[in-house]
Formats: structure tokens, C-alpha cells, sequence
């Protein structure tokens, strides 16, 4: 079966690291940076940058005039952010759209890191890796690997206690108002059942991630 796409759009499992593995996301406030911008550069034209709209005082009368929603670059099925690295699972709204938002976010978030810690140069490994979903069940697995990414990592031991993953999005505990994601349109999602699917993998997966490791000391 294909994966369900928009009209418009393929969907891509987009990935990237940082330089030698540095850490790029060093408390809340640098999540929370980027989940800002993940969200706010899926419009084609956004009538100013993220760092300018940060300083309006009206940020609800902004939506007002500019919603996010309209003509979109892409639409974020998934998501995780890692201390080194990001995942992402993208629709592509327009011809070019992904190299444009990837672009945008990615270098909207150097600027912001390089000012805060007083440092200079690139943050990012070479150009970002995007490979295609083709079938719906290829995609649940992505989605499924996305979010068990930090226990994986031992950040957390239950995918849901990682803030900073669409997983909690799948599961319905975050406010409509707080979603960056757009699933419902690609995935039938029941969330006591993909929590199952999810947590039935949680072991193994880690135990895959421990020979990645050692394979490559």
C-alpha cells in the first residue's frame, strides 16, 4: 500500500547531525528554540524572520494576519530532536520545498546558537539526508524508530518522558494549540494501540543500538 501523501507532496525521512558529533542542544530553551522553528519556516513566505517575530509583544494577532497553515513548504508528520542530531519526517508541500525549509531552520539555528555560546563557524554536518517513505507501513516504522530514538540513547526510559519527540503528539497528551505536527492526514493513529506498537520494539531497539555503538569503537 502507498503511503498516504498530499496531492502536493512526498514524504521524506530527513536527518542531520551536528559536527563531530557536538552538542547542539544543551538545555530547554535550545529545544525549545528549534521546535520553534520547525513550525514557523513551514510557510513558503514568512513575512519576517523567526528571531523578529520572537520579539513581538501580539504574537496571537501575528497568527491572525499570517496563519501558519497557508502555503506550506511542508507539513511535519514526525519529529525528534537529539542532543547531536535532528529527525524529521516531512511532506513536501512544493517543488523544493524541504532544501528551502531545511535551509531556514537550520541556519536560523546557528545564528541563534553561535550568538548565545560566543562561538564562530558551521554547526551541521555537510547537507542533511532525506530518504523517501513509499509505503504506509514503511512510515509507521519511521515514526516508531523516531520516538524511541532517547530511550534508545538512554536519555529517558519511556519514550513519553522525551519532551522534545512528537510521541506525545501520537499519543494525544499535548494541547491542540501546542502541536507542530500534522499525522492525521497520513496515519490513522488509534494511540492505545501505537503506543503498544511502539513500546513493543522498545528493547530491541536499544539492544540494535548497543552493536551500532561497538561496531564502530
Amino acid at each position: 500500500m502507498a503511503a498516504a501523501a498530499s496531492a502536493d507532496g512526498t514524504i521524506y525521512h530527513i536527518f542531520t547531525k551536528s559536527i563531530e558529533g557536538y552538542r547542539i542542544f544543551r538545555n530547554n530553551a535550545d529545544y525549545e528554540r528549534m521546535r520553534g522553528l520547525l513550525s514557523f519556516y513551514k510557510i513558503k513566505n514568512p513575512p519576517t524572520r523567526y528571531s523578529e517575530f520572537q520579539s513581538l509583544k501580539d504574537k496571537e494577532r501575528f497568527f491572525m494576519k499570517y496563519p501558519l497553515s497557508k502555503d506550506l513548504l511542508v507539513e511535519i508528520i514526525a519529529y525528534c530532536l537529539m542532543p547531536t542530531h535532528l529527525h524529521l519526517i516531512l511532506s513536501e508541500q512544493k517543488k523544493k520545498g524541504i532544501s528551502l525549509y531545511m535551509a531556514r531552520i537550520l541556519n536560523s539555528y546557528t545564528r541563534y546558537f553561535n550568538t548565545k555560546y560566543k562561538r564562530k563557524g558551521p554547526l551541521w554536518q555537510g547537507r542533511f539526508k532525506k530518504v523517501p517513505a513509499r509505503t504506509e507501513e514503511q512510515l509507521y516504522h519511521l515514526t516508531r524508530y523516531l520516538h524511541l530514538n532517547p530511550t534508545s540513547d538512554n536519555l529517558v526510559s519511556k519514550p513519553e518522558d522525551w519532551k522534545f519527540s512528537s510521541y506525545r503528539e501520537f499519543l494525544g497528551l499535548i494541547p491542540d494549540d501546542k502541536r507542530i505536527c500534522n499525522f492525521a492526514g497520513y496515519l490513522n493513529i488509534e494511540k492505545q494501540s501505537y503506543r503498544d506498537f511502539v513500546l513493543s520494539r522498545l528493547d530491541y531497539q536499544k539492544e540494535i543500538s548497543k552493536i551500532k555503538s561497538l561496531s564502530l569503537e
